[in-house]
């Protein structure tokens, strides 16, 4: 194993803008990184290229981790590895790759050296059960409540003490945070959110009543409250990200502010660029 770069090739390469570049002012920061790499094969090609030349530092000594692989991989680690409190790059070797980078097996270190942050909040999810069980979840991109039986959901909305809805039936519904609003809320419908809009959007899935009703967007700064009105008969399972708890009886949902996760994106392929095309996207349809 070498090191991962020289200090006087760390030196010769350029320097991003001082308020975003992750190595601005030190050449030292990001020469460490540990790599997470998917199971797929191109995830697996991948790493075989990376380990004949650079150290795989464990994720607590490192300046960054490089997460190889899709965006359901991309999620699951940056939860695994957040409490280390370090930014994560993302390269594509999954399919779409949203929250991901290009991957580009030669330069693949510049792009981190010169990468742009973004900090996010997730929303922090209370689930308890029909036995009363309760759990803390976070969701990245979105928490999705679903009917888990033939019949549909019965669910009761609060948006702080105020009732918004108060009996949604249908197959379910699903809060959004703007990272995620062009993933699963946009294929049921829902409104794309700017980065920095400071909102979350709450979307039905599949309403049967009120049938028109189209949802809502909120501040993130508001506690989001739901209720299976009917749980036994009429059983419901949430879903954070990837994480699934089943026999819902009710949900507390807000954006978790204490919770700071730093992504690194290439100049061209920033998280905020691909939301502003989605949105163009959906205005021509």
């Amino acid at each position: 194993m070498v090191k991962l770069v020289d200090t006087k090739d760390l030196k010769s390469l350029p320097y991003g803008s001082a308020s975003s570049s992750l190595a601005e002012g030190t050449n030292y920061m990001i020469k460490k990184i540990h790599f997470v790499f998917d199971k797929t094969k191109k995830s697996q090609s991948f790493k075989k290229l990376v380990f004949n030349k650079y150290k795989n530092y464990p994720a607590k000594k490192a300046s960054v981790i490089v997460i190889a692989g899709g965006d359901g991989f991309m999620l699951s680690n940056i939860k695994k590895y957040n409490h280390f409190k370090k930014p994560f790059y993302g390269i594509n070797c999954g399919t779409y790759g949203f929250l991901m980078n290009k991957l580009d097996k030669y330069n693949f270190y510049k792009k981190i050296f010169n990468a742009k942050k973004i900090v996010i909040n997730p929303l922090k999810v209370n689930t308890v059960d029909k036995k009363n069980n309760k759990k803390t979840l976070l969701a990245i991109n979105e928490v999705s409540l679903f009917r888990q039986s033939r019949q549909t959901a019965s669910l009761n909305l609060k948006v702080g003490k105020k009732d918004i809805i108060k009996n949604l039936i249908g197959d379910g519904v699903l809060i959004s945070t703007p990272a995620g609003s062009t993933a699963y809320n946009l294929s049921v419908h829902g409104p794309i959110l700017s980065l920095h809009s400071g909102k979350i959007a709450i979307t039905p899935i599949s309403p049967f009543r009120p049938r028109r009703w189209k949802g809502k967007v909120i501040s993130n700064s508001s506690e989001i409250k739901i209720s299976n009105l009917d749980y036994i008969k009429r059983p419901v399972a949430a879903v954070a990200d990837n994480i699934e708890v089943r026999n819902i009886k009710k949900l507390f949902i807000k954006i978790n502010k204490k919770v700071k996760i730093i992504l690194l994106y290439d100049k061209n392929r920033s998280l905020m660029n691909k939301i502003k095309v989605e949105q163009l996207r959906k205005n021509t349809y």
